[in-house]
């Protein structure tokens, strides 16, 4: 069974590596497995257990196949991105959001009005999308209140299926494929209808879980500062928790605790089974049934009605899978070993999702159950089986004997997840075990069930209950920020490689295995030395001289990576929108995370706009900074930010130089007695861009921010001065001002005569950058011009030999996979 489980897997995996999905596929598929199974005729015994395995192997092929041809069926068109579209249709799952503005998905019923001259088949359009409410662009009004099952005609500008690529950072196009949205947009004006949407069980379970969110903010007064997470515990919506809340969780561990975890889905299964056995034992109810079946059905019916309630997460899913595994052996009369129940979750976790394996929490609740099972062995006090020795301890024996097996099991989890922790998240809690010793009993005894009662209690009662389950998280939440606080809270390091991570389980295995701690205490402390491997810091192959560069798929914004050989400048932060959509937080800290960068010795802001320097401040709260240089106003926060960490400030200037292990480093902009508060260039912060020459002998790279038409003319009359040595060099050149209308002259760019260009730009901005006559004017050059929205991440390596090519590894293209936008060339 198991190794058809996981021939089953293996061939299913096979489809999410293609970088195109072939014609037919499914249909040979199909066909293949038709073929395999006529083998079965062949009567020889061995050949008949490879045919098993390789006809399982070939359905896991044919279903994931199934599944990746229904999310490509529908494919948004590139003339309609932008265009104003009327669509009718019902809001489909929990809507995310309050009345400043909400995010939902929803199903198209009807395509009211497509543009004129557009020959569109309305049924090729997408069904599923993902819609965005704001009222950021009207500050006077709010959005209406959005529920489950509501029909609405809507006004929408959709983008086809599109994200940023950077390396460690979030897959958006990726996660939309996985959700099954063809398109994305946002939403200018909306009517909502008013004839009943037909109703299924899915919708009739969101239309509970809005009720249960409402009721629990509506009790809290929703200013509660755990108000979130008491919505998280109940029905595993989390994103009412605040990011600092997450900080705090994160690095004390006990993140899988603030969602529906697979303790609080057990819990809640033995509740019901519990009920269920006492009422059934009343009376002559077991002559009719069974108490074990009536048992094992109330506790499965329990736990698939709250993963449901939860969102059916993958947590959720497995427990309840196994609850129904063991359920199914009680009604049929066997007895399965642990391992078993656990391979039969695995395999309908990925039959109902086959992509379940692309997310964090299917490894780490899998992993952890199997690291669980594995070290427990015959340790059946580790269940709760009392063995015929046990029975005759004493209850003080048999307490300390529970609380020993506790602290086993903690050790054990914490050690066999520190491998998926690094993969997915680079860090891992020293604090864990002692913070889930504390915050396991308090959240799963005592705030999840007073939560859980009080929000199917009447609202009289419901808000002391969920006032007592909010207080108890306040009081954990102090103690958990206090150990978070620690300077060796977390340990951080960097994505591992496969061949680390083998070597890690491998030395997992050793140290967890079952037996007496005493015998095998050697051999358990060299498994535990294998897993230090993976902190082994990554080590650069730069040589003197050489350097490289990172331009991260940043959006509407700039953010590039100079490494030398012992050197790290980082030129610009990203954008900031809003309080939530920090491009430092969300992809700039992640890629550090992942490289294993944790020190920078130089941060360049080119100047004041919010899309250059607004990652900053999280930077600087999570990495370490010897210096800055750049075009700041006095009164800017960030240099108040600076000067409180005592990181040295120094004012951008033409003729600044330095040079680091072989690499020069130029500044050509602007002016030394350029005033960055008074009104040079009309006072406009781009035309005071700190422009930055990286130079060795192969290669000139150049950074120039946000430069507009009179610092290009300064530019360009420094260069008639000063003109750039070639000499076997090429030229890369950042396009200015993400290739806007005002930047990139004709005449600058003769000056330079770069052999390539690049530029930083949100796909499809409202900016309209780069603009149509920059692009042409590249083009009629000969200048390969590279936009990150086409091209995802550039990762550029620059040797120190005069004359050689620069080919930059292109992330999109690098890493593309059947979800990834193909409308999209470099």
């Amino acid at each position: 069974m198991r190794y058809a489980i996981t021939a089953w897997i293996a061939g299913g995996a096979l489809p999410f590596l293609f970088l195109i999905l072939p014609a037919n596929t499914l249909l040979l598929a199909i066909s293949a497995l038709i073929v395999t199974a006529l083998l079965l005729l062949i009567p020889v015994a061995p050949l008949r257990k490879v045919v098993i395995l390789l006809m399982c192997a070939l359905a896991g092929l044919a279903w994931s196949l199934h599944f990746v041809q229904q999310r490509l069926q529908y494919d948004f068109p590139r003339e309609l991105e932008g265009v104003d579209l009327q669509i009718e249709g019902r809001v489909d799952g929990l809507p995310r959001g309050d009345h400043q503005g909400a995010t939902f998905a929803f199903v198209i019923t009807n395509y009211t009005r497509l543009p004129r001259g557009v020959s569109i088949n309305v049924d090729k359009l997408p069904r599923r999308v993902y819609l965005t409410w704001s009222s950021a662009w009207r500050e006077s009004e709010q959005i209406p209140i959005i529920q489950p099952g509501q029909q609405w005609r809507l006004r929408v500008k959709f983008k086809r299926p599109h994200g940023v690529i950077n390396p460690h950072g979030f897959d958006f196009e990726q996660w939309l494929f996985h959700q099954g949205y063809g398109a994305y947009g946002s939403i200018r004006s909306g009517t909502k209808l008013e004839q009943a949407a037909p109703w299924s069980f899915a919708q009739w379970i969101e239309s509970h879980r809005w009720n249960l969110r409402d009721k629990i903010k509506r009790l809290l007064h929703d200013n509660r500062p755990y108000a979130g997470v008491l919505v998280a515990l109940v029905m595993g919506d989390q994103n009412a928790i605040e990011q600092v809340d997450w900080r705090v969780f994160n690095a004390t561990g006990i993140g899988h605790l603030i969602s529906i975890s697979g303790l609080h889905v057990t819990m809640l299964a033995g509740m019901g089974a519990l009920l269920a056995s006492r009422v059934w034992r009343r009376g002559s109810l077991p002559l009719a049934m069974p108490v074990p079946r009536v048992t094992a059905a109330a506790g499965f019916i329990t736990a698939f009605i709250y993963a449901w309630i939860a969102g059916f997460q993958i947590p959720a899913q497995r427990t309840m899978y196994m609850v129904g595994v063991v359920a199914i052996a009680v009604w049929s009369g066997r007895l399965p070993r642990a391992f078993d129940i656990w391979w039969w979750a695995l395999a309908v976790v990925l039959v109902l999702d086959p992509m379940a394996a692309y997310t964090p929490g299917f490894w780490l609740s899998f992993g952890a159950v199997a690291a669980i099972l594995y070290a427990m062995g015959e340790s059946s006090g580790l269940i709760g089986i009392p063995t015929g020795k046990e029975l005759e301890l004493s209850s003080r024996e048999r307490l300390i004997q529970a609380l020993k097996e506790a602290c086993r099991l903690q050790a054990v989890v914490t050690l066999a997840l520190i491998p998926c922790t690094l993969y997915w998240f680079y860090q891992f809690s020293v604090v864990s075990p002692l913070a889930n010793a504390i915050a396991i009993p308090l959240v799963s005894y005592v705030v999840t069930p007073l939560a859980m009662i009080g929000v199917v209690m009447p609202d009289a009662l419901a808000r002391p209950l969920l006032m007592l389950a909010h207080t108890a998280m306040e009081w954990l939440a102090m103690l958990l920020k206090l150990m978070a606080g620690w300077d060796w809270a977390v340990a951080y390091s960097h994505q591992p490689s496969l061949l680390l991570l083998a070597l890690s389980l491998i030395g997992i295995a050793i140290a967890i295995r079952p037996g007496l701690i005493r015998k095998t205490i050697p051999s358990r402390l060299l498994g535990c030395a294998l897993c230090t491997c993976l902190f082994i810091p990554p080590k650069t192959d730069l040589a003197y001289g050489e350097f490289q560069a990172t331009v991260l798929d940043i959006g509407q914004g700039t953010a590039v990576l100079i490494e030398t050989q012992s050197k790290r400048l980082l030129y610009d932060t990203g954008l900031i929108q809003g309080k939530k959509d920090d491009a430092g937080e969300r992809i700039i800290l992640p890629f550090f995370r992942g490289e294993g960068i944790h020190h920078i010795d130089r941060m360049v802001i080119s100047h004041s706009d919010s899309d250059h320097v607004g990652g900053a401040k999280t930077l600087l709260r999570e990495i370490t900074f010897d210096s800055m240089l750049g075009s700041l106003p006095d009164h800017n926060p960030l240099l108040r930010a600076l000067r409180q960490k005592r990181v040295p400030v120094l004012p951008c200037r033409y003729g600044q130089s330095w040079r680091w292990d072989g690499v020069d480093f130029l500044v050509w902009h602007p002016h030394e007695e350029i005033n960055f508060d008074a009104s040079h260039y009309g006072g406009k912060p781009n035309e005071m861009s700190c422009v930055l020459e990286v130079r060795n002998r192969s290669t000139s790279f150049w950074l120039t921010g946000d430069a507009e038409r009179e610092a290009e003319v300064a530019l360009l009359e420094r260069l008639r001065h000063q003109p750039i040595p070639r000499q076997g060099r090429s030229v890369v050149f950042m396009a200015p001002h993400h290739g806007s209308k005002t930047s990139s002259s004709l005449d600058l760019l003769k000056a330079i005569n770069p052999d390539s260009a690049f530029a930083q730009n949100g796909y499809r901005n409202r900016y309209n950058h780069p603009h149509p006559t920059v692009r042409a004017r590249y083009q009629e050059l000969g200048i390969p011009f590279l936009q990150t929205p086409n091209t995802g991440a550039q990762l550029w390596r620059f040797g120190n030999t005069p004359g050689q090519k620069n080919t930059p590894t292109l992330l999109r293209e690098d890493r593309r996979r059947i979800w990834h936008d193909r409308s999209t060339q470099p």
